[in-house]
């Protein structure tokens, strides 16, 4: 996927994005970082489709996209379940198929006080729950999520790892925000910072290279030189420096570690 020469206004203000440039391979998990006001949300909007550019062009969009936005409706009166049926069915899944996908994300997001809670009387991070819940009923060619892990409980916020870096491995692309340097550093491959509208890369980048490997019997770490680690099945998606690739490929088949992949991840 990737955006050129992407500029927004709205009526007479001055520009909210001006001229930006991304590209977005598939497996990458591209963070986007900013001040409040910057314009990180209009660019997300951008991404899935939600607000067309005043210029530029969007291309090759996945036809499957899910999308976490800043703020989710929470006045519905309808129960978190026939919320995600409805979101599902208009994603041309049967109401059977929609009702199965909901209950298991919303299981395994441990949705406090069941499916059946109406939204309106859901908390804020219950809501987040649910919102995730409805960008990945259909899993996604593109994830894009606002802002994510705000108001999560400490569990969830494990699942949602998880399922970002599942994303990623079925090829997947992934976009999200975030204001925790923290979060950013352990879950992106890519880092690019909003400035005043303007995208920039984040300074001390390097070339880095994604592997996935499957591990030996009780082998639960990471191999040397990992930069970052995270489950998927039986293998685990590894960053390395790609300068470093090749010692780390050899001291894993050394130790016992077999090779599923090797992609370019593009710079950290």
């Amino acid at each position: 996927m990737r955006l050129q020469g992407i500029t927004k206004h709205y009526g007479r203000q001055r520009a909210v994005l001006t001229d930006v440039d991304l590209d977005l391979p598939p497996a990458q998990i591209t963070a986007i970082t900013g001040n409040n006001g910057s314009g990180k949300s209009t660019l997300l909007r951008i991404l899935v489709g939600a607000t067309r550019p005043t210029t530029g062009t969007v291309t090759d969009r996945p036809d499957r996209v899910g999308y976490v936005p800043e703020r989710f409706p929470s006045d519905e009166r309808l129960s978190a379940r026939t919320y995600l049926v409805h979101m599902g069915r208009i994603r041309k899944l049967s109401t059977k198929d929609a009702k199965s996908r909901a209950d298991d994300v919303l299981d395994r997001l441990a949705l406090a006080g069941g499916a059946e809670t109406p939204l309106r009387q859901l908390s804020k991070g219950n809501l987040q729950k649910v919102a995730i819940a409805q960008a990945v009923l259909v899993p996604p060619g593109l994830l894009v999520l606002d802002e994510p892990w705000s108001g999560l409980d400490v569990a969830a916020h494990g699942v949602l790892r998880d399922i970002v870096a599942e994303v990623a491995a079925d090829d997947g692309i992934v976009v999200f925000t975030e204001h925790r340097g923290s979060v950013v550093r352990e879950y992106a491959d890519v880092v690019h910072t909003c400035v005043e509208g303007r995208l920039v890369r984040a300074p001390d980048t390097e070339p880095v290279t994604r592997l996935v490997l499957r591990p030996p019997a009780g082998v639960t770490g990471a191999p040397a030189l990992a930069l970052s680690a995270r489950r998927h099945g039986d293998a685990v998606v590894v960053l390395a420096p790609s300068a470093d690739t090749d010692r780390l490929l050899l001291t894993a088949l050394g130790e016992g570690w077999s090779v599923v992949r090797v992609d370019e991840a593009g710079t950290r």
